[in-house]
């Protein structure tokens, strides 16, 4: 399994501190955070776009860049890239220019995004939501596939052959699909043969384990072998003991979440709901290595997922403290996981070689 970290660069809102950052010192820090997970064998670092105040990485493919001359092993992924507001050909020049300049370590997963502020940024009615990332992704597919590229669409302007540069190193660049809990998008993914990144932030994971089952039934029945990897993301924060994973990343969850709550119409988070979550079954990973090692490979027995991201930075948690959380989950998680998962997947292959 890979084991991975994702972030948007949370600014924070002082709430939690009684301090913030400026948006300059959060990308530096960025640059640390991705050097430390590539030091200590992290396998994915993925950056998210959003268009808030609160959060610094609008363009996660400049970020990228930057880290990618930092990093020598770790692949470098978009998460997400919001594909119904963004240029299908930009993004795929974007992160092609990504790939050559990391060694072939680019990856993109796109989404519809879980914020709507980039429609009315980019000129994109909410009502076109559903079509345009179709379209969109549509076409994406199709530059990844072919190096001039006749089309038309509804929402860009039509492609006549031009040729779209430059080319990246691998071929097929990988293309995940971030799905959240919409069924649709989950049989769109694997009907495609895309990977699919299955976002759990809430509720427990035996509710989401239909989305990996329709996920693997699209792409059986479409033809594709193997079959499309699947990762779970959600949010976490390791310490070197529970109690002190909570006391230390609550007071920042909260703020964020509470804040974003009251645009949204979300009960407000307490310390209860938060460390209920942190459960074995609940949805966040948060806690002592030993916990974190036990909840990722409970979570494989329902899922049998090939990827684990975990958000680290919920509500600009102080950066040292997201340091030795990554170092904690790159030095004594990753390893037991990766051990684990491979017996696991060993012993079932000799079961059905036996059968």
């Amino acid at each position: 399994m890979e084991i991975g970290i994702f972030t948007f660069a949370e600014l924070g809102d002082g709430a939690a501190s009684g301090s913030t950052i400026s948006p300059e010192q959060r990308l530096r820090d960025l640059l640390a955070e991705i050097e430390l997970a590539d030091q200590v064998g992290l396998d994915v670092f993925g950056v998210g776009e959003h268009h808030r105040p609160d959060f610094v990485t609008s363009a996660p493919a400049v970020a990228l860049a930057a880290c990618a001359a930092r990093t020598s092993r770790i692949r470098l992924t978009s998460a997400v890239t919001v594909l119904s507001s963004d240029d299908p050909v930009r993004v795929f020049q974007e992160y092609s220019t990504l790939d050559l300049m990391s060694g072939g370590r680019a990856e993109i997963m796109v989404g519809r995004g879980s914020f709507i502020e980039s429609f009315p940024l980019f000129g994109y009615e909410l009502r076109d939501y559903d079509t345009l990332f179709a379209e969109k992704l549509e076409l994406l597919l199709r530059l990844r596939a072919e190096e001039h590229v006749t089309w038309s669409g509804q929402h860009r302007a039509t492609l006549a052959g031009q040729g779209v540069y430059p080319r990246p190193v691998q071929d097929p660049l990988p293309i995940w699909v971030a799905v959240g809990g919409t069924p649709e998008s989950a049989v769109r993914a694997g009907a495609l043969g895309l990977p699919m990144a299955l976002a759990i932030i809430g509720g427990m994971p035996e509710r989401f384990q239909p989305f990996a089952e329709l996920h693997r039934r699209a792409a059986q029945q479409a033809g594709h072998d193997p079959l499309p990897a699947l990762s779970i993301n959600s949010h976490g924060y390791l310490a070197e003991s529970a109690q002190q994973a909570l006391d230390e990343s609550f007071p920042f969850a909260a703020a964020m979440m509470n804040r974003i709550g009251r645009e949204r119409g979300w009960p407000q988070m307490t310390r209860t709901d938060y460390d209920a979550a942190a459960e074995l079954r609940g949805a966040n990973f948060v806690g002592s290595p030993e916990q974190v090692i036990e909840k990722i490979l409970f979570q494989h027995e329902i899922f049998r997922h090939d990827r684990f991201l975990v958000q680290l930075t919920i509500g600009g948690i102080p950066h040292e403290k997201v340091m030795r959380s990554i170092e904690l989950l790159g030095a004594e998680v990753a390893p037991v996981v990766r051990a684990e998962v491979a017996r696991r997947t060993a012993a079932t292959v000799e079961t059905r070689a036996e059968a």
